[in-house]
């Protein structure tokens, strides 16, 4: 949660530069689609340089097999469904529309992707996950 702290240290000192925390891709799928990630309240930006902007932060709280989670739920400004690395995409079925973001382990953040139109409320509807630990 280090990397909302930050965020919002940086706004009540009216620092007009977002603080975006760099994360390792740890699991298969992150490091074959997405590779390492920098990302804060405002977006994520993926290795190949490809990002998603948020619009809303909708909740900080979400359900992950079935147990409510600190997390933090963004809506999409621009959905989109980017190419990332080795060709591959970010959700592969339609514009990615919410992304959640949890802690899933010491130093360990877990990251997915929804598409619809309705605000995801758990992870059971999620076109992708990705894991990342945090490279501090």
């Amino acid at each position: 949660m280090r990397r909302f702290s930050l965020a919002l240290l940086a706004l009540s000192l009216g620092c007009g530069v977002a603080l975006a925390d760099r994360y390792l891709a740890v699991s298969n799928t992150a490091m074959s689609i997405t590779g390492d990630v920098e990302f804060d309240d405002y977006g994520i930006t993926f290795a190949n340089g490809e990002g998603l902007v948020f619009s809303t932060l909708l909740g900080d709280q979400f359900i992950v097999d079935g147990q409510r989670v600190p997390a933090s739920v963004y809506e999409i400004a621009d959905p989109a469904d980017p190419e990332l690395e080795n060709g591959n995409r970010l959700c592969g079925n339609g514009e990615v529309t919410y992304l959640a973001a949890w802690m899933s382990g010491e130093g360990m953040t877990t990251i997915a992707v929804f598409t619809g139109d309705d605000p995801p409320s758990s992870d059971a509807d999620m076109c992708a996950s990705y894991l990342y630990e945090d490279a501090g």
